[in-house]
């Protein structure tokens, strides 16, 4: 059986509201590389969809896979597993009753964990580079710089269609 290890970060520049994730899956000697923009979104759904993209692409492409190990900064992701009975019973709402926010995603991550056999590993967000590869800081960097270039192509787009008169 080959072991996989998943390291997953998300970022959103909350002015503008634009996010991305990555995902880097260490499956056996492979890396994986997986990454993706979005607008309009927010960190709690780019963290989410990290996790969710990897477990999806694992789905996919390599079926005999069922035991994994996720690293994540994100204490909203890990404290999933044992959040889940109590969204359950609250039907993901809050206890005002309205929509949990991300109930969407938070729904589709825990179908998967279903899937899979997942020990998740809380670890130390915006950690400094060290002599041992560090899979997180590859993770973030990778998130930002994502971030970063949506912006600038946000605001290129926007500059390009303002008018003077």
């Amino acid at each position: 059986m080959t072991s996989v290890t998943i390291y997953t970060d998300g970022s959103c520049h909350t002015r503008q509201r634009v996010g991305a994730w990555v995902a880097i899956l260490l499956i056996g000697s492979h890396k994986q590389v997986l990454s993706g923009s979005v607008p309009d979104t927010t960190h709690n759904r780019m963290e989410l969809t990290a996790v969710i993209k990897a477990l999806e692409y694992l789905r996919d492409n390599n079926k005999d896979i069922t035991n994994l190990t996720i690293c994540s900064d994100s204490q909203y992701v890990i404290g999933l597993t044992t959040r889940e009975p109590r969204l359950s019973t609250l039907g993901f709402t809050t206890k005002k009753g309205k929509e949990l926010p991300n109930a969407d995603l938070v729904k589709e991550l825990l179908d998967y964990f279903r899937l899979f056999t997942i020990e998740f590993v809380k670890i130390k967000a915006h950690q400094k580079k060290a002599e041992i590869i560090n899979y997180n800081i590859e993770a973030d960097y990778l998130a930002r710089k994502l971030v970063r270039a949506a912006v600038i192509s946000n605001s290129t787009v926007i500059l390009s269609t303002t008018t003077f008169s």
